[in-house]
Parts: structure tokens; sequence; C-alpha cells
């Protein structure tokens, strides 16, 4: 299944166990998460091999949805996969058995004076163990999982994703610890349903539900005022227009459109040339304390820089106030 969908960049085929991840402990963060999945869609049809799998640095960085890596974000990314633990009990042959995603990865940053970093890797025996004998796949919509924005959201997703064409199979029962383990949540952290509620579930379900083919609805069951457990169902939507055309929309207002509201929009800071003659020359002049304003197009690239550094999206809602900050602070 996977090696026939191994040329459409809309999808992505895991082993059901994998995306189910109810078993997985030390959860990956969201960019290893959206890593993960392009490791395997690369993979494709080989993930079960023991072979080298390698992807150029600069292809991950052409994913939208994926921060611009360099040598230095990537690393960590490879540290989280490398640290995932996942146990599959298999009650039949009374075993269980707990291995890893990845065995290890390698930076090849010999020539990265010329922007050519390659990463390559070796998934780990268990993983390739389970998807060489898994008779259930689940195909995710790629472009979604880029677009979400929690590692909530994503464990949720493909989660659903696995269970979602089941025959006569629409809804499914969690107790609260099922819950917390399938959404990566750490001992010790939103412990209070109230605030996991609040904080994971329902932000992962409105995210999903307004970036994908379908819709969840969570209800809690209860036993007095406890909530011990939650219900998620799901239904195909029939009209998936506004989910495309949300998906090919900049994400800035898309946390408002999510919810509803009218949408505020937000100027971004040009990626690219001089801010002269631009709202942006503006404030450099009111904000830079200096006697003297640089060249604009060398105050540009210095603020370009700043925010890069610090994972500062130049479309992000508060860029404004943050080129303000900076402007404020400005030194020859």
């Amino acid at each position: 299944m996977a090696a026939d969908r191994a040329f459409d960049q809309t999808k992505t085929v895991l082993p059901a166990e994998m995306a189910r991840g109810i078993y997985m402990r030390n959860s990956p963060s969201l960019q290893a998460l959206k890593l993960l999945h392009l490791m395997i869609g690369t993979a494709a049809g080989r993930m079960a091999d023991d072979v080298r799998h390698e992807i150029r640095l600069a292809d991950i960085r052409a994913i939208e949805g994926m921060k611009n890596h360099d040598r230095a974000s990537i690393r960590p990314l490879f540290e989280d996969l490398r640290g995932v633990v996942m146990t599959f009990d298999d009650p039949a042959a009374l075993q269980e058995t707990i291995g890893g995603i990845i065995d290890h990865a390698v930076i090849d940053y010999r020539h990265e004076t010329t922007g050519e970093i390659l990463v390559s890797w070796y998934f780990g025996r268990m993983f390739r163990d389970m998807a060489a004998k898994s008779n259930h796949w689940a195909i995710l919509d790629r472009q979604t999982v880029f677009h979400l924005t929690s590692k909530y959201s994503v464990l949720l997703f493909q989660h659903i994703t696995s269970l979602i064409n089941l025959q006569f199979i629409n809804e499914k029962n969690f107790s609260i610890p099922e819950l917390r383990a399938l959404l990566g949540v750490t001992e010790g952290k939103l412990e209070a349903f109230g605030h996991l509620n609040a904080r994971a579930i329902q932000p992962a379900i409105e995210e999903i539900n307004h970036l994908s083919r379908f819709t969840l609805k969570a209800t809690p069951k209860k036993i007095g005022r406890t909530v011990v457990g939650i219900t998620i169902s799901w239904a195909q939507k029939t009209d998936r227009a506004p989910v495309a055309k949300e998906l090919g929309a900049s994400k800035v207002g898309r946390k408002a459109r999510q919810q509803g509201k009218s949408e505020t929009v937000y100027e971004p800071f040009p990626a690219e040339g001089s801010i002269h003659f631009t709202k942006w020359e503006k404030l450099a002049r009111q904000h830079v304390q200096v006697s003297e304003l640089p060249d604009l197009s060398f105050l540009s690239n210095r603020f370009r820089s700043f925010a890069k550094n610090r994972n500062l999206e130049l479309t992000a809602h508060n860029i404004e106030q943050a080129f303000i900050n900076w402007c404020a602070k400005y030194k020859l």
C-alpha cells in the first residue's frame, strides 16, 4: 500500500499500530512528529527494509508547516525520535515487545557551505517488524498533518484516521489514562480533567475539524461528577471545498477563522528586500534610538536574522510589536 502511493505527495501511509500510538512513551514534539511523517513518506514501501534512508535538508525546508530548519535545529528532532519508546502487547502470543522508531540518524554537513546537508537514518527493528507484519494501514492527508499546530492535534488526527474506514464503527471510547497516553501528555502535566480538556482535547478537536476531511465530537462519560472517559465520534465531510480552501490559504488569521470570529488581518514583515516606503520604515524611524538611521536594506536583513534565530515567523500576529521592541534596542 505504501509502495503504491510512494509518488502521491498528498498522502502518507502509516502502519495502523504506529498511527494509533496508544503504546508510545516519550512522544515527540510537534516538529519531530512532522519530520517522522516525512521520513515514513520518503521510505514508503521500503519502510520495513533494513536499509539506509535519506533526504536532503533542503527538501525538509521546502515543506510548508516545517520550520526553516538548519543543522542545529534538525538535530533535536532526531533526538526526540530516538527517545521514543513503543510497547506492543500481543495477547495471542503472550508477548510484549519494547523498541523504538529509529536506530540511528546521521547529519552529513560536509557541504554545508553550499547548502547541501544530507540527513539519513535507519528505522529501528521494532518499527520495521511492525510495518512488515501490519495488516491495517492509516492513509493520512499529508497537507493536514503539516498544517496542524500542536502535537495533540497530530496524534489524535493520525489515531482517528486509522479507524475512519472501519466498517460500522464511527466512535471509540477512551478512558482518561488512555487518552492521556494517546495525546502524549506527560506525567504531572494537565492532571485535572478540566485542564486536559481545555488545553489538549478541545483545541485538537477544533483544529482537526477545521483542517481535515472529517468532523470529530467528544462526549464526556461521568460517574457522578467525575469524568472517567471520553467518547470520540467522527463523520466524513461531504463538502471538502472549505477545507481545501483553508489549507491553501495563509495561516495568518486561521485561529480566528477556526473559531468563527471575524478575522484580524496582520501585515507581515517583508520576507525580502528593503522596507523603504512601507509602514515598517516609519516604525523604524520612530523607534530606532541612534543618531543616524542605518541603510534600510541592512536594517531589514538584520531583523530577519533576529526573527529566524528566535523562530519568530515574519507573518506572526505579534511581528509588528516584535519589530518595535527590536528597534528600540537597536545598536550599530
